[in-house]
C-alpha cells in the first residue's frame, strides 16, 4: 500500500539545507520515492502552523520508505537537513482498502 511522508520544517541554516536539497532528488528516485509537493510558503487555511516549508513524498510501500530513510546514501545527506532545520516528518498510510478508519 502506498505511504506518504510529510515533512514540516523551519530552516535556520540555508547553506546547509541547500546542500541537502541539491543531493536529495537523485537519492529519493534511486529508492523509488516520488516528490509530490514542496512548498516554501504553504497557505495555512485553518489553525496555526509553526513551520515555513512542507514537503510531501510517496513510496509504493512502507518497506521502500524504510530502505530509503535508512540507506547509507540518504543518511549521509540527511546530516545537513538535520543540522539545518527543525520540524517533524510523519508517515501516512494511503487510503487503499483500509477506508474508513
Amino acid at each position: 500500500m502506498t505511504v506518504y511522508a510529510l515533512a514540516q520544517i523551519t530552516i535556520h541554516d540555508r547553506e546547509r539545507y541547500d546542500r541537502y536539497v541539491a543531493a536529495f532528488l537523485p537519492v529519493l528516485a534511486r529508492h523509488g520515492g516520488r516528490l509530490l509537493a514542496a512548498d516554501g510558503s504553504p497557505q495555512v487555511v485553518e489553525g496555526s502552523w509553526p513551520h515555513e516549508k512542507a514537503v510531501l513524498m510517496s513510496f509504493d510501500n512502507r518497506e521502500d520508505f524504510e530502505r530509503w530513510s535508512t540507506s547509507p546514501e540518504y543518511r549521509e545527506i540527511s546530516r545537513d537537513r538535520e543540522a539545518a532545520t527543525e520540524g517533524v516528518v510523519i508517515l501516512l498510510d494511503g487510503i487503499g482498502h483500509a477506508w474508513p478508519a
